[in-house]
């Protein structure tokens, strides 16, 4: 069994907020995929589901951000889980917006729910880091990931949001490379391959002229005529 953490605060005055990205990941795989209605539990709204022959479960904790790791910790206790189990989507201020990385263990980089999180399982989990660029200034971060995703930023939310529902199977497997593709699919498709570049007509080649075998006299006398 798989457990995808979605790291957020609850309640509909955040919903739409920067801080609420990982939320609505998961709320784009439950209803992509077919998953159980929400339900609370383990200090948190959870729901159960399959994906790609995985048993998952989706967890929102409604502790607020800053005690995240309680409703992990309980989640993991119930069904005897390890770090190693675990999946959390959470916003990420490093990064630009619409793009999206994982990452296995390492430090909380001081996110408050990932800081709650290590402090009662440990750093030994995987994280899907959700970009939603930074301020510009450290004593700005606490509005902006507390402000809702402006209406210029739904175009690439929502790629983002169906980039992670399409590779949700590959996650719950454990196959990040396989995640992260469907993921770049939505947010940076191919170009198309089928207009062909114009091609330009090449002109014809000049025909030299053909060398003059006159003679010295000929070439005079025609001068005169």
């Amino acid at each position: 069994m798989k457990l995808f953490v979605g790291l957020g605060n609850p309640g509909p005055k955040y919903e739409r907020n920067r801080h609420n990205i990982g939320f609505m990941a998961l709320d784009r795989i439950a209803g992509d995929h077919g998953f159980s209605p929400w339900k609370s539990k383990f200090q948190a709204l959870i729901c159960e589901g399959s994906l790609g022959g995985e048993k998952v479960l989706l967890l929102k904790p409604q502790t607020f951000m800053n005690l995240s790791g309680q409703s992990v910790g309980e989640a993991m206790r119930f069904y005897k889980l390890t770090p190693a189990d675990v999946v959390v989507l959470h916003d990420e201020l490093d990064l630009a917006p619409g793009k999206a990385r994982m990452k296995q263990g390492g430090g909380h980089a001081g996110h408050n729910g990932l800081r709650s999180i290590h402090s009662h399982i440990g750093a030994d989990y995987a994280r899907v880091r959700l970009g939603i660029g930074h301020p510009g200034h450290k004593d700005a971060v606490a509005g902006y990931v507390l402000r809702d995703f402006p209406k210029a930023d739904e175009g690439w939310l929502d790629d983002l949001m169906r980039g992670i529902s399409d590779g949700a199977a590959e996650l719950a497997k454990g196959d990040g490379g396989k995640f992260m593709n469907a993921v770049a699919l939505r947010v940076a498709p191919p170009r198309s391959s089928t207009t062909k570049p114009k091609v330009e007509a090449k002109q014809p080649a000049k025909e030299e002229p053909a060398p003059d075998s006159r003679s010295p006299l000929e070439k005079l006398m025609d001068k005169f005529k």
